[in-house]
C-alpha cells in the first residue's frame, strides 16, 4: 500500500511541476508537442488530432517532461508555425517556462499547507500521558509498549502528564524502570531500560507524545501556510549548502526507495501527516530544480541569463553537451543513492 500512495504523491507532484512549465509555455504561444508523466514505453495516450498536444501516460513513474518546438535543433517539424518555437521566443518568455515548474511546486506546498491547517489542523504534542508512537528498534518496542498505551507510573511514581513521564525516566538514569500502562481495560507491567542519546542529551526509552490537531481559520491558515513554506525552503537550503560544504554525507541523502518508506511512514501518521510530508517534497523538488546543476531546470535557466548578458544565444552544441554530462552524472548519483536506501532497509538503519 505504501508503494501506491508513494506513486501517486510523486505521481501528483510531477504533474504540477509539468503542468507549471506546459501552461505558460501556452500562454506565450510555444507550440507543445507532448505533455507526459513518467518515461520508457508508452502505458496510455490521447492526442485529438496531429496538430495538438499529445498526453501520455508512460511506465517508468520516475518524472515527466513537456516537449516543446524548437527547444532543441531536432523538435520541429512541418505544419508549426515557426513563430511558435521555443528558442525564438523573447528571453523573459523562456525564462517563465522554464521557471514555471519549480513555482507551481512551491505554489502546491503553500496550498496543501493551507489545506491541511484548515482542514485537519496544526499538529501540537499533547501533554497526556498517552504513547503517540514507539520508535523502532527502541527499549520500549523490545519492551513491549505500544502506541496508545497510557502510562499511569514509573517505578511507582504516579504520571499523570507527559511531563512527568519524562523527568521519572530521566531520574532513573541507565537503571531498569517498572512502567505500569493502562491498554484498553487491561493494566500491564512493563520492565524497560532507557538509553541515553546523546543528540537530545537525555535518557529515552523510544516513546513519542500524541499529536493534537488544532483547526485554523481559513486566513489563520493561509498566514501559518506562507510562513511554513518559506520557513521550510530556509531549511532545505540550508541543507543543500551543508551537503555542498561536505557536512552531509550520501548517507544523508535520501533517494526513490528511500522516500518511498519515508512516504509511508507518513502516511501511517494520517491524512494530515502525509499532506505535510508531500508539501516538504513539493518545496524539495522546486528548489532542487533550480540548483545549476546540468539536465535541471537551474542549468537551463543559467544559460539563459548569460543569453541575457552577452546579448545573443550560446552554441546549441556546448549545451548540449554539458546537459548530456550533467544527465550522465545525476544517473550516477540516483544508483549511489538508491544503493543507500536499500543498504539503509537491510540494515535496518
Amino acid at each position: 500500500m505504501s508503494v501506491i500512495i508513494a506513486i501517486l504523491v510523486l505521481g501528483f507532484l510531477i504533474f504540477v511541476h509539468e503542468l507549471g512549465h506546459f501552461m505558460v509555455a501556452k500562454w506565450v504561444g510555444i507550440h507543445v508537442f507532448e505533455f507526459s508523466l513518467g518515461f520508457g514505453p508508452q502505458l496510455l495516450g490521447y492526442q485529438k488530432d496531429k496538430e495538438s498536444t499529445k498526453y501520455a501516460l508512460r511506465i517508468l513513474p520516475l518524472g515527466g517532461f513537456v516537449r516543446m518546438a524548437g527547444m532543441d535543433a531536432d523538435e520541429t517539424e512541418e505544419g508549426v508555425d515557426p513563430a511558435a518555437n521555443f528558442n525564438d521566443k523573447p528571453l523573459k518568455s523562456r525564462f517563465a517556462v522554464i521557471s514555471a515548474g519549480s513555482v507551481m511546486n512551491f505554489l502546491a506546498a503553500v496550498l496543501l499547507f493551507i489545506i491541511t491547517f484548515s482542514a485537519i489542523g496544526v499538529p501540537a504534542a499533547s501533554e497526556t500521558n498517552v504513547i503517540g508512537e514507539v520508535l523502532a528498534d527502541s527499549p520500549a518496542v523490545t519492551a513491549g509498549l505500544q502506541s496508545g498505551d497510557r502510562i499511569v507510573s514509573i517505578n511507582e511514581t504516579s504520571t499523570p502528564t507527559w511531563t512527568t513521564v519524562a523527568e521519572s525516566i530521566q531520574e532513573s538514569g541507565e537503571n531498569n524502570i517498572h512502567v505500569v500502562v493502562e491498554r484498553g481495560e487491561e493494566r500491564l507491567d512493563f520492565t524497560v531500560t532507557p538509553h541515553y542519546e546523546p543528540d537530545a542529551k537525555a535518557y529515552q526509552i523510544g516513546v513519542a507524545q500524541q499529536l493534537l490537531w488544532e483547526k485554523q481559520g481559513l486566513f489563520a491558515a493561509i498566514k501559518l501556510g506562507l510562513i511554513q513554506s518559506f520557513q521550510l525552503s530556509k531549511l532545505v537550503l540550508d541543507g543543500f549548502v551543508a551537503m555542498i560544504a561536505g557536512q552531509l554525507s550520501a548517507d544523508d541523502v535520501a533517494g526513490p526507495v528511500g522516500i518511498t518508506v519515508a512516504i509511508g511512514n507518513a502516511a501511517a501518521g494520517g491524512a494530515g501527516s502525509l499532506m505535510i510530508f508531500t508539501a516538504l517534497l513539493a518545496i524539495n523538488l522546486a528548489l532542487l530544480n533550480l540548483l545549476p546543476i546540468p539536465a535541471l531546470d537551474g542549468s537551463k535557466l543559467v544559460f539563459l541569463l548569460i543569453e541575457g548578458v552577452r546579448g545573443r544565444p550560446g552554441a546549441p552544441e556546448k549545451e548540449g553537451f554539458v546537459n548530456l554530462i550533467g544527465f550522465a552524472m545525476l544517473m550516477l548519483v540516483f544508483i549511489l543513492v538508491t544503493y543507500n536506501d536499500i543498504a539503509r532497509i537491510i540494515t535496518g538503519g
